[in-house]
């Protein structure tokens, strides 16, 4: 079981800046799961933006991608944090925005396609012009 948290929606400017945060904990280690975050905006369908691999290896969607920065931490603490760099935000990014998890032996290939497993409850970000 891999529980999450997102944390860090707030309303900002169209070119600004904002940081997104996701608190996971769990009984499967950090190590051993692919993540990502995900946004859906009102009336539209769920879209995959940034993935980061076990490895580290980072695929962004082509919307967010030279803008958007995904990064993972892992601490001996258990504070296992993945993050979401959002720079020069659009007003089509106003979305609730979610972090998502899965183990790594349940895919062969984790990209943004993958069904992820493990969903936290969402935090809104909205990008007024």
């Amino acid at each position: 079981q891999v529980q999450l948290m997102e944390s860090g929606g707030d309303s900002v400017q169209s070119g600004g800046s904002l940081r997104l945060s996701c608190a996971a904990s769990g009984s499967v280690s950090f190590g051993n799961v692919c993540m990502g975050w995900f946004r859906q905006a009102p009336g539209k369908e769920r879209e995959g933006i940034a993935i980061i691999t076990r490895e580290g290896r980072r695929t962004y969607a082509d919307s967010v991608k030279g803008r958007f920065t995904i990064s993972r931490v892992t601490r001996v603490d258990a504070k296992n944090t993945l993050y979401l760099q959002m720079n020069s935000a659009k007003p089509e990014g106003t979305a609730m925005y979610y972090c998502a998890a899965i183990p790594v032996g349940a895919v062969a290939v984790c990209d943004l396609g993958t069904q992820f497993e493990y969903w936290g409850q969402g935090t809104l970000v909205t990008v007024s012009s």
